[in-house]
């Protein structure tokens, strides 16, 4: 990545969204797994449930302020450093963002409260709706920022008007159910599911092998096992689906994805390992498992997978053709009311276009008279660096299939009541379970780098290149914001592991008047009895 403004600001843009979502799948999972624990206070009356609420609770509730505090940044960085986007778009991107504030935002900060300070002031029923609230509030959260990133990623129910240069929405009932967003919303927050539960089984093997908390541990493993399964699962068939709508929507993003160069015949292979060389445009070394790809991605044995090479042609005939366009709207711009209405009609034909114009100004200032070399250079800026998309998609894919063989593990032994098993005579499954903590992390980052690193050189696929979107601001200014908010981000992050570790060692309430588990025995290689 050059160090430009574009460049820089890109590479803000990028380090603040993933510091931010350090924090937002734990939110969302831990949600769901508190409203579940709660419920079963609730329904059996057990003592043991509320403490467990209140101790994961407390972590939701570290791990919740640190969400807001590095989230609320991200959306004044379109006005700062993406203004031509933010006009560009306001007015199709600012109304899901807006009601993700005024419904979701609200709903869940209102309510959180309640969890927090409302135990003595309401009955267990209300309590658990405000709980329950809490948990919605998250996922609709989650909901509308994913139909406004969705939207970047297939903008539909929108037109562009040349007379405003701006995108207008056309059909918001397009926008709230474009496929892509859905299948985004769903995935992401299946993926949070499996992080939260990643997280409690963690931290609950580490208490097991302790010898502390056996109790609560082994209801939390319980629990999580059960919902990290569903979710793994879950997130695996999801994930499918967000293939099958890249195929249809982000063809250059699967294709780099697949480090596929050439178009081959259908169904066409899985590259398992491969050493993409983006010189060449050919992979040095590949192993290839028959049929899988074009199965996963087009759901039939007949239909192609365009390779590189042809998408890059395509998108020389769509870069002339949106010359034509950009020519046509340089005309209307200098002559708004009294344009030949032949000129507007040049425009409509070829609009759709228009965005692989923008891609031409980075090598002429005049895009109807580029040479075949501008062009040719033009249509493989489109194509994003082959080899991170490949790896960080398989090393997402590989945590995947080890979340999945991970919770029916724990799954197994919870629900067939031999979790003391794994302290007496299978530690080392504990183990694994601690050092597994981050995975679930490094999974939705590698996802979220796949999503949006493969998405360029478009800021909105198709339509708006990245370096057409950014402010008019210097080098230095962005730098200085980057290092500000660096220092910022590092700070909230080492604050947020320092509480984090600092309320697991001190642990639950055991209860101790209502039970006789001892708070923290010696560790003599036996287990203490569990508390009832």
């Amino acid at each position: 990545m050059e160090l430009d403004v574009v460049g820089l600001s890109r590479l803000q843009f990028a380090m603040t969204a993933l510091y931010h979502f350090l924090f937002v799948p734990l939110t969302i999972g831990l949600s769901i797994l508190l409203a579940t624990m709660e419920t079963v206070y609730v329904m059996t009356g057990r003592e043991i449930w509320k403490r467990m609420v209140k101790f994961w609770g407390t972590l939701f509730g570290i791990n919740f302020v640190l969400g807001v505090a590095t989230g609320l940044t991200m959306e004044f960085q379109f006005g700062m450093n993406w203004a031509y986007f933010s006009q560009y778009v306001g007015d199709v991107f600012g109304a899901p963002l807006a009601i993700e504030g005024l419904m979701a935002f609200f709903l869940e900060a209102t309510f959180v409260g309640l969890f927090f300070f409302g135990w003595d002031k309401l009955t267990k029923r209300q309590h658990l709706a405000a709980t329950w609230a809490v948990a919605f509030g998250t996922n609709f959260s989650a909901l509308w920022i994913l139909i406004a990133n969705g939207w970047m990623q297939h903008p539909v129910g929108a037109m562009f008007n040349p007379d405003t240069m701006r995108m207008e929405v056309t059909s918001f009932f397009e926008v709230l159910f474009n496929p892509v967003a859905q299948a985004k919303f769903v995935h992401t927050v299946s993926a949070g599911y499996v992080t939260a539960s990643m997280f409690v089984i963690g931290v609950s093997a580490w208490y097991m092998l302790k010898g502390w908390h056996i109790a609560i541990a082994k209801r939390s493993i319980a629990v999580a096992s059960a919902f990290g399964f569903a979710s793994a699962l879950s997130v695996v068939v999801l994930g499918d689906e967000s293939g099958y709508e890249a195929n249809l929507n982000q063809k250059m993003k699967l294709a780099t994805i697949e480090a596929m160069w050439e178009t081959e015949p259908a169904p066409a292979a899985f590259n398992v390992v491969a050493l993409p060389d983006q010189a060449k445009r050919e992979n040095l070394f590949a192993i290839e498992v028959p049929y899988v790809m074009g199965l996963i991605a087009t759901r039939s044995l007949t239909e192609e997978i365009p390779g590189i090479n042809e998408l890059v042609e395509e998108s020389k005939d769509r870069i002339r053709q949106g010359a034509i366009a950009w020519d046509a709207l340089q005309k209307i711009r200098d002559n708004p009311k009294d344009v030949d209405p032949a000129v507007r009609d040049t425009f409509v034909q070829n609009q759709h276009t228009l965005g692989y114009a923008y891609l031409l100004l980075s090598f002429t200032d005049d895009p109807l008279n580029a040479t075949n070399e501008q062009i040719d250079a033009a249509a493989w800026s489109a194509v994003p660096e082959v080899w991170p998309m490949f790896y960080a998609f398989r090393i997402m894919v590989a945590c995947g299939m080890f979340f999945i063989l991970f919770t029916a593990v724990f799954f197994y032994y919870s629900s067939s009541a031999k979790l003391d098993r794994l302290a007496k005579d299978r530690r080392w499954i504990l183990h694994i379970a601690v050092w597994s903590i981050p995975l679930p992390w490094i999974a939705s980052e590698m996802g979220w780098f796949v999503a949006e690193y493969g998405r360029q050189p478009w800021i909105i696929e198709g339509m708006l290149p990245t370096s057409a979107a950014a402010s008019n601001l210097s080098v230095t200014e962005v730098l200085l914001t980057l290092a500000g908010f660096i220092a910022l981000y590092s700070t909230l992050l080492v604050i947020e592991i320092t509480l984090m570790l600092k309320n697991i060692r001190k642990g639950p309430d055991d209860g101790r008047t209502e039970s006789h588990e001892p708070a923290r025995p010696v560790s003599t290689g036996a287990m203490p009895a569990p508390a009832e």
